[in-house]
């Protein structure tokens, strides 16, 4: 093929499909971090109301609401972060420099932090529901 890009060069458009594709698969991400963030705020909310059935007094759901609040947020961070690198991943591929792979990227982040949120999730569904019957 002496016309077109060879494959996998920066002009080939399959590289601009694949960081498109690798860009919708991060907002993708993000949006299931905010919907869960949601679904988790108002877990407290639907405790309350299960308490309320079964005739016990209701107890304040103000952690679930900081949970879902930080997922929530941590879905808007990922899918900013994610149009910064696409962007600058795009620039790249138009100046037909080589792509960067940093040992600290966007998924690394997220998987350290949902790992400390699933810690602390963890921590008040054992201690903070400790002791009720």
């Amino acid at each position: 093929m002496a016309d077109g890009p060879d494959a996998g060069s920066p002009g080939d458009p399959r590289v601009y499909f694949a960081a498109e594709r690798t860009l919708l698969a991060w907002v993708r991400t993000g949006l299931a971090l905010m919907g869960f963030g949601f679904v988790v705020a108002r877990f407290g909310l639907f405790l309350r109301e299960l308490a309320q059935v079964h005739g016990q007094p209701p107890e304040p759901s103000g952690l679930s609401v900081w949970f879902g609040a930080a997922l929530a947020v941590l879905g808007v961070g990922v899918t900013l972060a994610a149009a910064v690198s696409h962007a600058r991943t795009v620039r790249r591929l138009e100046r037909e420099q080589p792509l960067r792979f940093r040992p600290v990227s966007v998924a690394v982040v997220l998987a350290a932090a949902l790992g400390l949120f699933g810690l602390a999730l963890t921590a008040y569904l054992l201690f903070g529901w400790a002791g009720r019957p």
